[in-house]
């Protein structure tokens, strides 16, 4: 059994941690409860715009003379994975990664595939194994419409000019604050909506401009609003998935130390009996 400075030691080395952890918690707390405002508040405007595009869809043929819906053999694709610059956030960033490789060895083994990494912890494990296109770490420093734009813009000029013939977004989609599902949506070329619901639904409706003209304004925007809410729904999942592994760390900490604080009192006492002992053994040599 080990001694008790050791044991005091540890107790000691563990109240600091439960400290840091505690304080971990409730930070991530504070952040996630605004970036899932956020995010709340936006997928109204992105499913409307979306059910907007699909009623258009389903009474015009937009595939014609859009860019963004020209179907290529995946000869040459870009994974866009998300995860966070940080973290002590359990298994978050590790599903993405996980998924991503799984993408590369299975569905696009055959294809000539790049990476695009969206944060920090993301890039460090990927760019060992994979070839990465771009690595995009302080999106997140300040996330904004204005500056994913610049970056989902460039996303489709890559498309357009042929670089790629197919992009895919991977990341954690946000559920609540202890529960993130991984997702892979493509991003391009935009698959045309298959919905009986939408499509058997007459719009008699008179449209100014024409509605090819207002899909294929429509098109760039819903764009650039799809990589917006992913990326918003990644820094909510970020949060949520820290918070809930630095209260799970919290309550473990916890544990061991009053493990550890009952260990000790058993120490103590036996150390205390011990000198009992010792003090009888003595008295009784003197008295015989």
């Amino acid at each position: 059994m080990a001694n008790l400075k050791e044991i005091r030691n540890r107790i000691a080395s563990i109240g600091s941690t439960m400290q840091i952890t505690s304080a971990m918690k409730m930070v991530s707390a504070a952040k996630l409860k605004k970036a899932q405002k956020a995010i709340v508040e936006m997928r109204p405007y992105s499913n409307k715009l979306t059910e907007l595009i699909q009623r258009l869809s389903s009474s015009l043929d937009v595939t014609d003379g859009s860019a963004f819906t020209v179907q290529r053999h995946p000869n040459k694709v870009l994974i866009v994975a998300i995860t966070s610059n940080r973290g002590l956030c359990g298994a978050f960033n590790s599903n993405i990664i996980k998924h991503t490789i799984e993408l590369i060895e299975t569905k696009y083994a055959g294809s000539e595939v790049s990476v695009m990494t969206i944060g920090k912890k993301g890039n460090d494990i990927l760019s060992k194994t994979q070839n990465i296109f771009r690595n995009e770490n302080d999106i997140f420093d300040k996330l904004s419409f204005e500056n994913v734009n610049v970056m989902a813009q460039d996303l489709m000029d890559q498309f357009t000019d042929g670089h790629f013939d197919r992009i895919i977004l991977v990341y954690n989609k946000f559920k609540n604050a202890a529960t993130q599902i991984i997702t892979e949506e493509q991003f391009l070329p935009i698959v045309p909506p298959v919905d009986e619901d939408l499509t058997n639904t007459e719009t008699n409706f008179i449209f100014e401009p024409s509605e090819k003209k207002i899909i294929h304004n429509l098109l760039p925007k819903s764009l650039k609003t799809q990589l917006f809410k992913a990326l918003r729904d990644s820094f909510a999942s970020e949060h949520g998935a820290r918070m809930t592994a630095m209260h799970k760390a919290t309550d473990n900490a916890t544990d061991l130390r009053d493990e550890l604080l009952l260990q000790y009192n058993k120490a103590r006492q036996s150390a205390i009996t011990n000198e009992i002992l010792e003090i009888v053994g003595g008295a009784e040599a003197l008295n015989g």
